[in-house]
């Protein structure tokens, strides 16, 4: 993992951050990427943290799904196959425990409204096994999981679809083997993205983050401002910063014709979970939109809001 990246910004109580981005070289894919983030201080505009808790939409209600939609591969939208997410002890839980084998049936479940300017954060464990069946060829997705963001609707999903056209902010457990695994990574599902001004094709990317063993309880953040800065952020430390994402690569097959087009630029889309044969617990999965009213004179106006919108000062 690069240690160059340990200098991604922070955000800074008082002050709206622009984060300019320097790229590298790093290691193969799954690696570390060389790169670097400077902060700059760009103004008086209040900072996020200034956001009363109000004001944050609550994903996940604690008590059904009816805010999400399910697209499991192979299968029709809004079929929960087996039974996979499920809400528990008030939590939103995914869970293997009805499965006989795994072929390639990975599962997604998307919030109903997308979003182009917003913070969205999820707080979760890793519990349990890999689904039964799971085998060598799929150790890499033990204690893994992911939050879609910027990513294509439910509805546009191939029926075959394995994953949906987005950026992952990948969720990863240790193994408490004594071997770093980071989490809040960064794959690239029929994306790329940019390091400072190089476009990145490798499909996943390493953060600077800790690793997190056992059934702790963790919070990633990602915070997305468009088609310009993404920044993840893991426990409050921000541990990856890229910019300019745009439709490309691998890694999203059986998309349906005219869905992926290279190079289009990507300013938004949907959030979504994963189902990628791992139990998991999710206790809160919440976003901020920061894309509203501007006018300071109207009831609307928030004082943290990065994109202006008119409609939502009538």
């Amino acid at each position: 993992m690069s240690t160059r990246l340990a200098r991604s910004a922070r955000l800074v109580p008082g002050l709206w951050l622009a984060i300019a981005c320097a790229s590298g070289t790093g290691g193969g894919a799954g690696g570390g990427l060389a790169s670097s983030g400077q902060i700059i201080a760009s103004g008086p505009r209040a900072s996020i943290a200034s956001a009363p808790k109000s004001d944050w939409i609550q994903m996940f209600n604690g008590k059904d799904l009816s805010d999400w939609d399910i697209k499991f591969a192979k299968h029709p939208l809004g079929e929960n196959y087996n039974d996979t997410f499920r809400v528990e002890d008030g939590m939103l839980k995914v869970r293997y425990d009805k499965w006989t084998a795994f072929n390639g049936e990975f599962g997604h479940i998307f919030f109903k409204r997308p979003f182009n300017y917003y913070l969205v954060a999820a707080e979760y464990r890793f519990v349990g096994n890999q689904v039964t069946g799971a085998g060598p060829s799929l150790a890499w997705a033990k204690r893994n999981n992911g939050i879609m963001i910027d990513g294509q609707s439910a509805q546009s999903m191939g029926l075959n679809q394995d994953f949906p056209i987005s950026l992952e902010v990948q969720l990863l457990g240790g193994l408490s083997d004594g071997k770093p695994r980071s989490t809040a990574n960064l794959c690239t599902p029929g994306t790329n993205v940019h390091f400072g001004d190089s476009l990145i094709t490798r499909h996943c990317i390493n953060s600077t983050s800790k690793t997190y063993d056992g059934d702790q309880w963790v919070r990633v953040e990602a915070l997305a401002l468009g088609d310009s800065i993404i920044k993840h952020i893991a426990n409050g430390d921000t541990v990856l910063v890229y910019r300019k994402p745009e439709m490309g690569g691998g890694s999203a097959n059986n998309t349906n014709p005219g869905v992926l087009v290279p190079g289009k630029a990507i300013t938004g889309g949907s959030i979504s979970l994963q189902a990628e044969t791992a139990e998991i617990d999710f206790r809160k999965v919440e976003v901020l939109n920061l894309e509203g009213c501007m006018d300071p004179k109207a009831s609307t106006y928030r004082p943290y809001f990065v994109k202006h919108d008119p409609a939502a000062c009538k």
